[in-house]
């Protein structure tokens, strides 16, 4: 391990993505592009870097590495971000109906995906990245999917395919949002909840929320991170589910792996809630976050196959199309009726 990480490929990996993470983080604080979120750029921008074919090759065997152990600690500092005080004073209402729309969503998402004939494993990727947090969600269910598989091809594919597709949904999402929130009759209240329980990145529900002011931006936030707070029991869910359906589950010396790094989520999220760090150190660490996140992504569009993006991910895109509409619907809704 120690001579990998040591090695030249291994360091022009670092620089490459590193490069990548850098300049999505600068492009995402541009007006136009901030809607679309720095991990998504940094994916973009990987992607991008494979015209480069030569260094790309070179790096090959650090990227790998990238795309699976800097994405575990980049959802480990995330969770310096979610303030558990924040989301308990949100009151049972706002976790009530984030539970409610994640596993409806995902339920619906992934059903009619297989309808559609995709893949199992394409079908939930992409329905969690839906229900839960965009990107984070697709990467940190992806550990939880995999075959012995983790470094192939295909396993990557999916894993851009469904962030591809939550990433693109999610910014028309917000868009429509933004235009239709002058004719929704909603306050800045019952506008936030909108934001917060039915776009897809954290991002989005940034750039929709604050079209409604502070008020608005705070409950739309509040909102979203409880979505982002059940990432980890829907992993241990998908993990445990997934393995029953692909008959491995009670296969010799085969056991659900625990996602060790979703238990650093939560530990970080407790340590940022109760421990007196200071809000320049959180801000510094949820920083840190983005950018270790978004060398991950920037590795995994590093390794992506154009051809497949396109030929696999038509179908798993109208099932998420699909299922985006009823999410907004059933949020708008909820918004009206009980906030």
């Amino acid at each position: 391990m120690k001579k990998t990480i040591l090695s030249p490929r291994f360091l022009a990996a670092c620089l490459a993505t590193l490069a990548c993470s850098f300049l999505g983080a600068f492009l995402a604080g541009l007006p136009y592009l901030s809607i679309v979120g720095a991990l998504v750029l940094s994916l973009v921008l990987g992607m991008a870097f494979q015209t480069w074919r030569g260094a790309v090759d070179y790096a090959s065997s650090g990227i790998g590495f990238i795309s699976n152990k800097f994405l575990r600690l980049g959802i480990i500092l995330l969770g310096f971000k979610l303030n558990l005080a924040m989301l308990a004073e949100a009151g049972v209402k706002s976790m009530a109906l984030s539970c409610l729309v994640v596993s409806l969503t995902i339920l619906a998402a992934y059903n009619i995906a297989r309808r559609l004939g995709v893949e199992r494993r394409l079908a939930i990727l992409t329905a969690s990245g839906t229900g839960i947090c965009g990107a984070a969600a697709v990467m940190g269910i992806a550990s939880q999917v995999a075959d012995g598989d983790e470094n192939t091809k295909r396993f990557a594919e999916d894993k851009v395919v469904a962030v591809a597709i939550v990433a693109l949904l999610g910014t028309l999402f917000t868009l429509i949002e933004v235009l239709a929130y002058p004719m929704l009759g909603m306050d800045p209240h019952q506008f936030g909840v909108l934001a917060g329980g039915s776009l897809h990145e954290i991002a989005h529900a940034v750039a929709a929320g604050s079209a409604a002011g502070p008020d608005g931006l705070d409950v739309a936030i509040v909102a979203k991170l409880s979505r982002v707070l059940l990432l980890v029991p829907v992993a241990l869910i998908v993990g445990v589910w997934y393995r029953r359906k692909e008959g491995v589950g009670d296969a010799p010396g085969r056991r659900v792996p625990v996602p060790w790094f979703m238990l650093g989520f939560v530990a970080t999220s407790i340590v940022g809630t109760f421990v007196p760090l200071g809000q320049e150190t959180l801000d510094f660490l949820v920083r840190l976050s983005y950018l270790v996140l978004g060398m991950a992504m920037a590795a995994l569009g590093m390794s992506v196959n154009f051809k497949a993006l396109f030929s696999r991910g038509r179908n798993a895109f109208v099932a998420a199309l699909v299922a985006s509409f009823g999410l907004f619907a059933f949020v708008l809704f909820a918004a009206k009726t009980f906030f």
